[in-house]
């Protein structure tokens, strides 16, 4: 088996590509890398530079894997500025490290591409000698990745860190007023409450889909969105106006938009990805502050999509305790870590296990305050 290495994915053959995740997962397919690249999120300037790697045994194809070449630690979510800061403290030099990765998407799924006649346990050692000979980092990361790779990689002896995220389950709902039921009365009324809160303020909701991802809807979301993260982190956000277009134009059959109107005028929108069984929750933006509007188009509009869809599962993105009284349940996810070695590679791992101690036991407590009766 031979790795190589791509710092680009128009250099990688899309059906290849995609053929190796064989999956309909939005965030692993050629053209969501396609158009960040295009839209230029991706790139020296942005500190995520692409490093794609693809197994070949024989000429064919059997694993893929996207990587970044990274000189700081954002975007990532499952954060590491306590190692950054703890390697700059002792004179170690800890960027550039190497990501495995979705850029700005915190959304656990596949990291690794593999054919039907390929292994994680047999690949990964390949790609990670690959990784490690191609240039000097300090750590290779593996972050939100499913199960069975995580179990690959805990095998080999990667350190293992948890986070905390917030999933809502389709329990066969019929309705909104069906899952609301399932709720204890307090939150049950709270969420009727807020929803009505919006009705009141005369705003209108509306899903939009494929065609009706427009030119004309893409640049008003570039503003919302840019807009808000001016407001909250006072930079314009991690992806381009171009990049949000490109999407649109190679993936609108994967995005579903909840958008609002005040007066006939959009006034924001909250934009998903999804796959067969699941919704994916992702960027937020708006021009005015309305009361509730981020719940309803960010949570409730979702949960309500789901139901309709079938779809068994909505992840709204990261973080956020307050996502547990609108009916979402805390689920660990998991990311892995190799370093290289220094004198603090002990340290390090005892710092993994102290703090996965306290991530499932923090669980256990936001367990206790589940929204739902304790029948359900």
């Amino acid at each position: 088996m031979d790795a190589v290495i791509y710092q680009s994915i128009t250099d990688i053959d899309p059906q290849q590509w995609n053929n190796l995740f064989a999956d309909d997962y939005p965030f692993t397919r050629h053209e969501f890398f396609l158009a960040l690249e295009q839209g230029q999120s991706l790139g020296p300037q942005r500190g995520w530079v692409p490093r794609y790697v693809v197994v070949y045994e024989q000429q064919t194809a059997i694993a893929a894997m996207p990587w970044f070449k990274k000189q700081h630690s954002y975007g990532e979510y499952l954060f590491d500025w306590a190692f950054a800061e703890a390697f700059q403290r002792y004179g170690y030099p800890y960027y550039p490290k190497l990501v495995n990765a979705i850029p700005f998407t915190p959304c656990q799924g596949p990291r690794l591409g593999l054919a039907k006649t390929a292994s994680a346990a047999t690949v990964m050692p390949v790609i990670e000698a690959a990784l490690m000979a191609a240039e000097p980092v300090s750590n290779l990361q593996c972050l939100y990745v499913q199960p069975a790779l995580g179990e690959a990689l805990k095998a080999e002896n990667w350190w293992r860190r948890y986070d905390i995220q917030f999933l809502w389950y389709n329990k066969g709902y019929r309705n909104f007023d069906d899952f609301l039921q399932k709720l204890v009365s307090r939150k049950r009324k709270s969420l009727r409450k807020e929803r009505q809160k919006v009705s009141e303020q005369g705003i209108r909701l509306e899903v939009l889909e494929g065609d009706q991802l427009n030119t004309a809807f893409w640049q008003r979301f570039a503003v919302f969105y840019q807009r808000t993260y001016i407001k909250r982190s006072g930079h314009s956000g991690y992806l381009t106006a171009e990049t949000l277009k490109r999407w649109g134009d190679y993936l609108a059959q994967s995005i579903v938009v909840f958008a609002a109107y005040y007066n006939g005028d959009l006034v924001a929108a909250s934009l998903c990805f999804r796959d067969r069984t699941t919704l994916y929750g992702r960027y937020w933006g708006c021009l005015s502050e309305f009361d509730f509007l981020h719940f309803e188009a960010c949570y409730y509009q979702g949960i309500e999509y789901c139901i309709k869809q079938g779809l068994q599962y909505f992840d709204a993105g990261a973080q956020g305790e307050h996502k547990l009284r609108r009916g979402f349940e805390p689920v660990l996810r998991q990311g892995f870590y190799r370093f290289a070695a220094t004198p603090l590679n002990e340290a390090v791992e005892d710092f993994c296990q102290r703090e996965s101690n306290a991530l499932a036991e923090h669980l256990a407590v936001l367990n206790e305050h589940s929204p739902y009766k304790p029948s359900d």
